[in-house]
């Protein structure tokens, strides 16, 4: 790979022996004419984000990743155990694996298993999800005119995120589940 292929974003390369899911990436000249890429790589395997500069030239390897889909089926203590879809073999991702992601899994969700030399190492989750709000404060006449459009509701899933004030205690919400934000009220 040639530092253009890092435009692509959700690319995975291998850096030191691990393997990196391009987050962002900026290219740019030097006075010279000489191109050069700035990337935001996170680390699939730490979850640790780095800034690293490519220069033209510079040899890039694409990382060998295999995408598996597998059911959530339960969490027990710090690991979180899912289904091969495939084999229906039984798989788990401890909780260092999983990131920033457990408040989104809810048991029978469909997610990927990401697999970087035969080992399970992290999973991605689909784009946007439906959740329910089991906790919410109530919307009080007046609190708008002070600014106040949102609040904090709890989900099914234990996760807490800012929703508009219509929203009820068992309402069905859409979650961004790249920023964890709130997108709009799940029609019934």
């Amino acid at each position: 790979m040639d530092i253009n292929d890092l435009k692509k974003q959700g690319i995975i390369i291998k850096l030191n022996n691990e393997p990196h899911l391009v987050v962002k990436s900026q290219h740019a000249r030097t006075a010279q004419r000489r191109a050069f890429v700035r990337t935001t790589l996170k680390n699939l395997i730490s979850g640790k984000t780095i800034e690293k500069t490519f220069n033209a030239g510079d040899k890039i390897e694409e990382a060998e990743v295999k995408k598996v889909k597998a059911n959530f089926l339960y969490q027990k203590g710090e690991n979180f155990y899912f289904m091969n879809l495939e084999n229906f073999e039984e798989i788990f991702l401890s909780e260092e694996q999983i990131f920033d992601k457990k408040g989104f899994l809810k048991e029978g969700m469909e997610v990927l298993i990401l697999y970087f030399e035969e080992k399970p190492i992290t999973l991605e989750l689909p784009p946007k999800i439906r959740l329910k709000v089991i906790e919410a404060p109530p919307a009080v006449r007046g609190d708008t005119s002070q600014g106040t459009v949102t609040k904090i509701a709890t989900l099914e899933t234990g996760l807490k995120i800012e929703v508009p004030f219509f929203i009820e205690v068992g309402d069905e919400i859409i979650i961004n589940t790249e920023d964890g934000k709130y997108v709009e009220r799940a029609k019934k």
